[in-house]
């Protein structure tokens, strides 16, 4: 059963990456286009002030991928490839909490795993680390703020199965919904403590456009959502069927 789930996983991420280059595509490469404007600006900019001070002006470095392929092929290949291995990985996840977080259907563990995914993977982190277009941050900190990142996400992703695994361990005592309650009081408490002591990260030029800077984080939020919901929507109904095949009960569950 695992084998086909991870197959059916691993398409539907596919499946789930195209809607969110769709999405992307519309919603921020406007965005982004308005980003590296702004930074070809600044650089012509400090090209002009280093010919007024009799300077040399400033080496640009060659432009190895065209503009119009990272919009295009880039972001294509980016999204489907990152897409694809989250739809394996939530296939694989899926196999092992199916039946292990409680009675429910197919569907439901598929969307509450989403959910879940969607949650600690990219909402917390991006609420301490968020996007960033081209010409916001220093290529010196690069480094620095990718390590910041990804220990976000490992501490909130830690931190999210520990408080399913504490629900699943409340649940005789509490009942399920309270259960649920102080688990995700207890994920919220402990993310929380987590991004104050971190470091913060603020390198957006002066003068960037506001509105820009916002467009852009909501439209790679979107981009994310879209991800999530299509896999966790479209892999339900897969696996409903592949468990059916194990479990006849569940040919008649609507969940």
């Amino acid at each position: 059963m695992t084998g086909k789930l991870l197959v059916r996983g691993m398409l539907l991420g596919l499946v789930a990456g195209l809607l969110s280059f769709g999405f992307l595509k519309l919603a921020g490469e406007p965005s982004v286009d308005r980003a590296i404007a702004f930074e070809s600006a600044m650089e012509q900019t400090k090209a002009d002030d280093a010919k007024a001070k009799g300077l040399p002006a400033p080496v640009e470095d060659p432009e190895l991928v065209s503009r119009s392929v990272q919009a295009g092929i880039g972001l294509l290949t980016a999204v489907a490839v990152y897409s694809t291995a989250f739809g394996g990985i939530f296939a694989l996840v899926f196999a092992l909490a199916f039946r292990r977080m409680g009675d429910f259907g197919a569907r439901a563990t598929s969307a509450l795993l989403a959910v879940a995914g969607f949650v600690s993977v990219y909402l917390v982190p991006m609420l301490k680390y968020p996007a960033n277009p081209p010409s916001v941050g220093l290529a010196e900190t690069i480094d620095m703020r990718t390590s910041l990142y990804f220990a976000m996400i490992l501490i909130s992703l830690a931190a999210m199965i520990g408080a399913g695994m504490l629900r699943i361990r409340l649940n005789r005592r509490f009942g399920n919904w309270n259960a649920a309650l102080i688990a995700a009081g207890v994920y919220v408490v402990v993310v929380s403590a987590v991004a104050f002591a971190l470091p913060e990260v603020n390198e957006v030029p002066k003068g960037f456009p506001a509105t820009v800077l916002w467009q852009f984080r909501i439209a790679s939020l979107g981009g994310q959502a879209v991800m999530w919901d299509a896999l966790g929507l479209l892999f339900g109904v897969a696996a409903e069927r592949v468990v059916a095949e194990r479990e006849p009960a569940l040919r008649r569950s609507t969940i």
